[in-house]
């Protein structure tokens, strides 16, 4: 991400964001993976936003999935009821270590919206930090965004996925269990990974020990190039439905991987079709 006109960094700590909660442009928003978790307490300022609907959900027609990135125009509506403006610097946080906050910016990167951060940790560092938390819902000032599908090239759908696999400098990341990954488990027609995929799972990436903040960067970036993966080439990164692969996909970013992609339908889609080749 280019930060040159940016406010803030790709990832923040809780000190950072704290020094700037007053700045106009700032839109801060919790995404968290339990809608309580907000009404429990939240960074000052922050709007709530409904995980559900960075996904397609019932919109999904007979060629996407419900986990597929919704329409231009119901990202439109979104982004406008959340107050997003050329001009605002976002803020995305959770409370489950950075997957619906990754997912959130992943969808900003895709319609070009590339001004925004990531709290490290979510609401764990930010409480352990010792910051103020607030109860009280903080309504966005709606805006009229109009969302547009700028940098296509941060997705990737099945058919290039299947055209594409065994290509050089072409990898993929895949963010979801190791038992899912060895096709233990799943709750689909057919279980397993996608051929050549490599398997650290996401919260593999996380700091336990520390809020859940990314663990250190050298560590990481050491641990990929073990399965294969190095910042020079394209990853594609999926889950079961582009969630937990959301963090995974700011990962990268944050590690210097330049070309990292999101595979939105995932394995909700490639796990579901008798055309998609399969590896066990």
């Amino acid at each position: 991400m280019s930060s040159e006109n940016n406010l803030l960094p790709l990832v923040i700590e809780p000190d950072q964001l704290a020094d700037h909660l007053d700045e106009p442009s700032l839109l801060i928003i919790d995404v968290p993976l339990r809608a309580e978790s907000y009404d429990q307490g939240h960074v000052p300022g922050a709007v709530f936003l409904d995980h559900r609907r960075l996904m397609r959900g019932e919109e999904a027609d007979g060629g996407s999935v419900a986990n597929d990135v919704p329409t231009e125009e119901t990202l439109s509506r979104l982004f406008s009821s959340l107050g997003l403006t050329r001009d605002t610097h976002v803020v995305a946080y959770d409370d489950e270590g950075g997957g619906w906050a990754g997912r959130l910016l992943w969808t900003l990167e895709l319609i070009g919206h590339t001004r925004y951060s990531y709290l490290n940790g979510g609401i764990h560092a930010w409480r352990e930090a010792g910051q103020p938390v607030s109860s009280e819902p903080h309504p966005p000032t709606p805006s009229n965004y109009e969302a547009e599908i700028l940098h296509p090239e941060v997705a990737i759908d099945r058919l290039e996925l299947k055209e594409r696999l065994g290509e050089k400098g072409f990898a993929i990341w895949d963010a979801r269990s190791r038992a899912e990954y060895d096709g233990e488990k799943g709750d689909n027609a057919r279980l397993g990974h996608i051929p050549g995929a490599v398997n650290m799972e996401w919260t593999d990436a996380m700091d336990r020990e520390n809020a859940l903040r990314i663990r250190d960067y050298a560590e990481l970036v050491t641990e990929l190039e073990a399965l294969g993966l190095t910042p020079d080439m394209e990853v594609v990164t999926h889950c079961q439905s582009h969630h937990r692969s959301g963090f995974t996909w700011l990962v990268g970013k944050a590690l210097g991987f330049e070309k990292m992609r999101g595979y939105a339908g995932s394995w909700k889609e490639w796990g579901n079709r008798d055309d998609t080749p399969i590896e066990r």
